[in-house]
């Protein structure tokens, strides 16, 4: 049988992705602010939110604050590729498309929060967390159960009991990691492609002699 699932598209170019990762190793930013792993989980989630959320929001909690850029210059040039990141993730899910994400999908025995992997969904949830009743409101059962991944892999949540129980099954982590790309498919589509509403159908004209009586 031929695997026909979409293959993951980036959403940056490596060039892209490179300036980012030294702009925010740079000293001119807080050391509390995301990487580059943890600021594409974080901007994906912004793609996926069911509320926009303002750009001088995003940007501070992304940054923790203002960071020192050299000149307007590498202000545009950084916070444009961070917004390039998010508008593209936002093009490629609306096209029914997976994103590519910056990692091996595999975990190799490794707990999560020990990974990139774990790094990229902890980003993610950031990105929840900056408006989280919003992505509970219209249906939080539903809601739990596609985060549910991203907050188990994320190993920010290793406290709660459920969560700890879960984290020990490693065939089931590994099987939620390569399914990343997929799950994000699914929050957009749950979020922000509204179910179709069925068109009524015709009623059916009856043959002239076969009229009820």
């Amino acid at each position: 049988m031929s695997d026909d699932k979409p293959q993951p598209l980036p959403l940056l170019d490596d060039e892209a992705l490179d300036r980012l990762d030294d702009f925010l190793e740079s000293d001119g930013v807080d050391a509390d602010a995301l990487d580059l792993i943890g600021a594409h989980g974080f901007l994906v989630a912004l793609a996926v939110s069911p509320s926009d959320v303002p750009p001088a929001t995003w940007v501070a909690e992304l940054f923790h604050g203002e960071p020192s850029f050299a000149d307007d210059t590498e202000r545009e040039e950084v916070l444009g590729l961070l917004e390039q990141l998010r508008t593209t993730a936002i093009s490629v899910l609306e096209g029914g498309g997976l994103p590519e994400l910056p990692f091996d999908l595999e975990l190799g025995g490794v707990p999560p929060e020990e990974t990139p992997i774990g790094d990229w969904c902890a980003g993610f949830m950031e990105g929840v967390f900056l408006d989280e009743p919003a992505w509970f409101a219209e249906d939080e059962e539903a809601a739990a159960t596609l985060l549910l991944p991203f907050m188990l892999l994320s190993g920010l949540f290793g406290d709660e009991p459920d969560m700890a129980e879960l984290a020990k099954d490693g065939d089931r982590l590994e099987s939620l990691t390569a399914q990343l790309p997929e799950l994000v498919l699914d929050l957009y589509l749950h979020y922000r492609v509204p179910p179709e509403t069925p068109k009524p159908k015709p009623r059916r004209k009856q043959p002239a002699g076969k009229r009820r009586r």
